[in-house]
């Protein structure tokens, strides 16, 4: 891995913690105690572990600085000008069946806007890590998007609404999935937001795009893709850490998706 700034060292060492312990549980998943937050979400005890180690080493390595968690919400500091943002467990889902697709994704806030960004794979050992002007890596390779010109020829990925997720987002998402697989490639679907955007970022997807998700799911992936040359944006032109729809992909892509995304 390339020199680290301090900041980076202090999330790195955090988020292998956190991910030795998953490791661990990825083995016996069977004898974790699973809850159901709402239909196909889950959180199991790995989730909480896994944020509980983040949240103490930071809390440690950052005396003061606020959270935005996954499993225990907003935690106000003394320092609001800084916030960190994680989600312990991205993936639950693909945890609990044995499929190795999931990451810890971390990201900091400064004064609103994104500023540093991990996401770490524990099965693959795979660190993706950027800060704000400084490019995005993967362990000890710098990562540049993918520079396909055609849609035709794009591999994008997605996150497809759960059948029991009834309402207009699921009947809106099956319109711009149609519009999506008719033009491009192909679209997968991976079940780990912050490990979509990491691979757009180090160019193994070529774009992608999800509505209605919360910033612990996208905020450091988010980063990522921009500091490996590509783009990230709010679908409709808003604020993706307010309205949790994110497009991103390369500077000639982007559009092309967007255009046919919104149909």
């Amino acid at each position: 891995m390339p020199p680290t700034s301090p900041l980076l060292t202090v999330m790195i060492a955090a988020v292998r913690k956190a991910g030795r312990g998953l490791s661990r549980d990825f083995g016996e998943v069977e004898n974790l105690q699973v809850s159901r937050k709402g239909p196909a979400d889950f959180v199991t005890q790995a989730d909480h572990k896994s944020e509980q180690v983040i949240f103490e080493e930071l809390s440690k390595a950052r005396p003061g600085y606020s959270f935005l968690m996954e499993e225990r919400g907003e935690v106000l500091g003394t320092d609001r000008t800084h916030r960190w943002i994680v989600d312990p467990l991205d993936g639950t889902l693909n945890f609990l069946h044995g499929l190795a697709q999931f990451a810890i994704s971390l990201a900091l806030e400064r004064e609103g806007e994104l500023v540093a960004g991990v996401v770490y794979d524990p099965i693959k050992n795979e660190m993706f890590t950027a800060e704000k002007g400084r490019g995005a890596f993967l362990n000890d390779k710098r990562l540049r998007v993918a520079a396909r010109m055609s849609l035709g020829d794009a591999l994008v990925v997605t996150g497809i609404a759960h059948p029991n997720r009834t309402g207009p987002g699921k009947t809106k998402f099956l319109a711009e999935y149609d519009r999506v697989i008719d033009a491009t490639a192909g679209v997968h679907r991976f079940g780990s937001a912050s490990l979509d955007l990491a691979y757009v970022a180090a160019g193994r997807f070529d774009a992608y795009w999800e509505r209605n998700l919360a910033p612990w799911d996208f905020a450091a992936g988010a980063l990522l893709v921009r500091e490996a040359g590509g783009f990230a944006r709010e679908i409709d032109g808003g604020d993706f850490m307010q309205t949790g729809s994110i497009i991103a992909s390369n500077e000639r892509l982007l559009p092309l998706l967007t255009k046919v995304v919104k149909g």
